[in-house]
């Protein structure tokens, strides 16, 4: 996946085309906001819509992994493994400890 930093190139050839209607309030307010950071209003609202697009994929992605990590999680909660010989020597000294 592109990185932010990569499509401030303005070298990078831009063929691909994206249209959408708003309303005047929304454009003003896009406008301004353009004008505040020194951009175009073309690069701002691509900009702007490439950095929520990437926020968006990666807080997807991360609900993913952490739902396959619940699954683990829970599975080996429920299905432990035997004790090994570590765990046994060390529930012994703190049964010798708490007597």
């Amino acid at each position: 996946m592109p990185t932010l930093e990569a499509t401030k190139d303005r070298r990078i050839r831009k063929d691909e085309r994206v249209n959408f209607r708003v309303s005047s309030a929304m454009k003003s307010v896009l406008v301004r906001a353009a004008e505040v950071s020194g951009r175009s209003l073309t690069d701002f609202i691509a900009f702007s819509a490439f950095s929520a697009a990437q926020k968006a994929i990666e807080e997807a992605e991360q609900l993913q992994l952490a739902e396959e990590d619940r699954i683990v999680f829970l599975d080996a909660l429920s299905n432990p493994p035997a004790p090994n010989d570590a765990l046994k020597a060390a529930a012994t000294r703190y049964r010798k400890l708490v007597e």
